[in-house]
């Protein structure tokens, strides 16, 4: 069953939380890094609302990832 935008929206906000850790960021040094407010970047690793794929992209650029579609 393929997941839901819900899940997906959490996982990747997960997955950048864990990388902004990693790299010892705070939420608003990275924000500044990647270009976007703190609040957007709090709202993406809380998985709530609904990110544009360029924000999150900026976001992954930062943490030098790439954002990759699969079939």
């Amino acid at each position: 069953m393929p997941a839901s935008d819900c899940d997906i929206v959490a996982e990747i906000g997960a997955g950048i939380r864990a990388m902004r850790k990693e790299y010892m960021l705070t939420q608003q040094q990275l924000a500044e890094l990647a270009g976007i407010s703190d609040r957007t970047l709090r709202d993406i690793e809380k998985g709530s609302g609904s990110p544009s794929v360029g924000t999150v992209a900026k976001v992954l650029a930062t943490l030098g990832l790439n954002l990759e579609v699969r079939k």
